[in-house]
């Protein structure tokens, strides 16, 4: 006979926290958000933590480089969708590592005999208005010359003058030798009042540049995710069909973490990924897996060897697994069951895995809730889908703007590796919507907001850092009715206008 449950499974909208003592220490300027990324043994350091406890969605309208490179910028990380071949996810990765390396590698070059036109070209496909001339055009050719926007007018210029006539010549470039340190070749660039400093070998080759921008950054995004080389921290997706193709190939890209992209994670597909990874790499590649909604699913996967454990089905937005397949659990109870396992193993075994809630947050309180429930850190979709730095095109649609957004188990996404359960190789039949979401600007505003709420939330309930939080938090259910009162009632609703503020 079946097993029953006969206990209602909740989301985040059917609970609530109670607030705590809070300290005048209690100031959201005060809370630490940093979080493990990954598993680690007891006494030891998580060789990821992350800044903010907010991770984006492997999914097409959603993580890309642009948005790797803003998420990482803000103190979390993007995994970068698989859903496309592996030499495209490569090359997103690279794109995003190469964002920002201190020391960059010029993905921008033209020989002398290439014209305007040429140039207007490659600055529409890179997006960067510093290309350097070298005397084959590659990446590491011999460096004579250098074109910024400031050497060339686009309405009095013939489109096919040589960039020999116009471009920087050598021998005005502030250039520095191969082996400075970026500290510096910092102090050269301001020294200098220039934006980009192009460090050269001794026989005048082309190593990479120092821009100055990548200092005003750091700067300003003082909890960026950064690796050992000064590089933005980037994650990517995996499937477990085409693995031993693909994990070499991210890693090569610079990859710093995986996540097997999976409806369910309890099964010997992710079991054979896992085992493949380990053997050929250790435990010096990080990967992730789910997801799982119960504690058995977490164990299984704990055992396998993953890094870090995804827990929800069918709690997206844009997911209709619940509706076409009848599988899934209420997110709130699925977290809790998790995380308690999750706890009774670290008792057992001393290793820590980090539990990631994935899909159900409609609200920002719901990640604190998230959080408290014993989350280390949440995987956005629809959240980061709204913003500028999403792979999807902003449009107006009745009057408002909106950025699409579709599930990877949507016929546009066709990401049949998503659901396979060793069958044909295709999608047969949809488990995702194709959809608009309310576009919404930046990322940077909008996260900071979004943190901010939760560091509130924290305040209080007399917690200043998360585990805090998860140790000292207490949670309520609450009834249909007072979700209701949660909410304005029982007013007439006033009408901003434009002039209000």
């Amino acid at each position: 006979m079946a097993i029953y449950i006969n206990e209602p499974s909740h989301t985040f909208n059917e609970y609530l926290l109670i607030p705590g003592y809070s300290s005048c220490e209690c100031m959201p300027a005060n809370v630490s958000l940093k979080t493990p990324l990954v598993k680690y043994k007891k006494g030891e350091k998580p060789a990821i933590e992350l800044t903010i406890p907010m991770v984006s969605a492997i999914m097409q309208s959603v993580s890309g480089d642009r948005l790797a490179v803003a998420l990482a910028q803000a103190g979390g990380v993007s995994f970068i969708y698989g859903s496309q071949s592996v030499e495209d996810e490569a090359a997103m990765i690279a794109r995003a590592k190469g964002y920002k390396a201190g020391f960059v590698p010029s993905d921008s070059n033209i020989c002398p005999d290439a014209t305007l036109a040429d140039i207007l070209a490659l600055k529409e496909e890179t997006g960067h208005s510093t290309v350097a001339v070298t005397d084959d055009g590659t990446q590491n050719g011999r460096l004579v010359g250098i074109v910024t926007s400031r050497d060339y007018r686009i309405s009095r210029m013939d489109p096919s003058t040589k960039v020999s006539n116009f471009m920087t010549p050598i021998e005005k470039i502030v250039s520095a030798p191969e082996g400075v340190t970026l500290s510096e070749a910092n102090d050269k660039i301001w020294d200098n009042k220039i934006n980009a400093l192009p460090i050269i070998s001794k026989d005048g080759r082309l190593v990479s540049f120092v821009f100055r921008k990548d200092y005003d950054a750091h700067k300003e995004n003082p909890g960026e995710m950064l690796d050992s080389g000064k590089r933005y921290v980037v994650g990517a997706g995996i499937n477990t069909r085409d693995y031993e193709e693909r994990v070499p190939a991210l890693i090569e890209a610079g990859a710093d973490v995986l996540c097997i992209d999976s409806s369910e994670g309890f099964s010997e597909w992710q079991q054979r990924t896992l085992a493949w990874i380990r053997e050929k790499y250790g435990d010096s590649v990080k990967v992730g897996a789910g997801n799982v909604v119960d504690k058995e699913g977490f164990l299984f996967l704990a055992e396998c060897g993953a890094d870090f454990v995804k827990v929800g089905i069918g709690g997206g937005s844009i997911c209709i697994t619940r509706e076409t397949k009848g599988i899934g659990r209420g997110q709130a109870t699925a977290l809790i069951e998790v995380c308690k396992a999750r706890d009774e193993y670290f008792e057992k075994t001393g290793v820590y895995v980090p539990v990631c809630s994935d899909g159900g947050i409609v609200y920002d309180h719901h990640i604190a809730l998230a959080l408290a429930m014993g989350a280390d850190f949440v995987m956005l979709g629809r959240y980061f889908a709204r913003f500028d730095e999403s792979p999807t095109e902003k449009l107006l649609v009745g009057g408002t703007f909106v950025k699409e957004y579709w599930g990877e188990g949507s016929n546009r996404a066709r990401n049949w590796q998503r659901y396979d359960l060793g069958g044909d190789k295709r999608l047969t039949f949809e488990e995702g919507v194709d959809s608009y979401v309310p576009y919404a600007g930046p990322l940077k505003e909008n996260v900071a907001k979004t943190i901010l709420k939760v560091k509130s939330t924290m305040c209080n309930c007399g917690a200043l850092t998360i585990p805090e939080f998860q140790k000292n938090a207490k949670l309520t259910l609450v009834s249909a009715t007072s979700i209701v009162e949660g909410g304005a009632h029982d007013v007439i609703r006033r009408e901003s206008t434009g002039s209000e503020k």
